[in-house]
């Protein structure tokens, strides 16, 4: 398997892989042996950043309404041999039930489920109807001072507020938002390549961690194959697919042509961004990280006019 490289989290001094593993969606809807699997494969190519999340049950078996996928993560984490201090763990602030549950009782909460003492790093999702950011940047500053957090980024935020966020941030004393998890692949470029939101990645010291690189699978190719099943033909994300598979029609002609995989070519369309710290992909079987991990060694290698070529796909 290819090396990974490490880069910084933006200014928080944490380094993580360029790929990282998520687990949207995942592992409670594949049999636990596979999921370890996936894990240790991971683990074995050096990832070093798994990202989970809490959400409600969309199976009507779990134990519990909301938050089994991260019981199942820990689980997983566990058993797969995973070393604590070797990995960065990331996790979101949801508000889902804000003003009632507050930032530190979200997260004492995803910490139990999860089994473990702290996460590395926490994306707040955007505010809610009358949370104001400077309460947010102070509670979550909170948390970092006592050791529940090492650091914190944004999710799907808007340049303007992660801008909020980082002056607020600077007048606290808090550690500014470090990374911004924003969905970026050849087929939905802003709003990471808006300049605005450039402006405001850079002067908050914030990297990208880029999720939706295979736009649901579409970039892959796979779905050329009749009767394969995914993300599209099971209806979970209600979307349009129809520009992500035409551009995966032009991406799996330039992949035959350049002797390369597809998902390989749409991973490293966001790893050739300076300001992506990350790409973060999901995999339901082990051959899919190793799949992925292609592009760490295609990305470097790639000349002018192949980059031209791939950014041409999907403008």
């Amino acid at each position: 398997m290819t090396a990974l490289a490490r880069r910084p989290l933006g200014s928080s001094g944490i380094e993580v892989s360029e790929l990282s593993l998520g687990s949207w969606r995942t592992y409670e809807r594949i049999p636990r042996e596979t999921g370890i699997a996936v894990m240790r494969t991971a683990r074995d190519a050096g990832i070093n950043f798994l990202d989970d999340a809490r959400y409600n049950d969309e199976s009507g078996t779990a134990p519990m309404k909301t938050g089994y996928s991260e019981v199942v993560f820990g689980e997983l984490f566990r058993a797969s041999g995973w070393q604590r201090d070797e990995v960065v763990v990331a996790n979101k602030l949801w508000w889902e039930f804000w003003p009632d549950e507050n930032a530190q009782a979200e997260l004492e909460g995803s910490l139990k489920r999860m089994g473990l003492d702290y996460l590395d790093l926490v994306y707040a999702e955007r505010p809610r109807e009358g949370q104001r950011v400077d309460q947010m940047v102070d509670d979550i500053g909170s948390l970092i001072a006592a050791g529940k957090l090492r650091a914190w980024g944004v999710l799907n935020w808007q340049a303007a507020q992660i801008v909020e966020a980082a002056r607020a941030a600077a007048a606290q004393g808090v550690p500014t938002p470090c990374a911004a998890q924003l969905a970026y692949s050849l087929v939905q470029r802003s709003p990471v390549e808006d300049q605005g939101m450039i402006d405001a990645l850079r002067a908050a010291g914030s990297s990208v961690v880029a999720s939706y690189p295979l736009a649901g699978g579409a970039l892959t190719g796979k779905y050329f194959t009749p009767g394969t099943k995914g993300r599209m033909t099971e209806g979970l994300d209600n979307r349009d697919y129809g520009p992500a598979l035409r551009a995966g029609d032009e991406l799996r002609v330039l992949a035959e042509r350049s002797g390369a995989r597809p998902a390989a070519m749409a991973i490293a369309f966001a790893l050739l961004n300076p300001l992506v710290a990350s790409v973060l992909f999901g995999a339901t079987n082990p051959d899919q990280i190793t799949e992925n991990l292609r592009a760490a060694a295609l990305w470097s290698t790639m000349d002018a006019r192949a980059i031209a070529d791939l950014r041409r796909i999907g403008a």
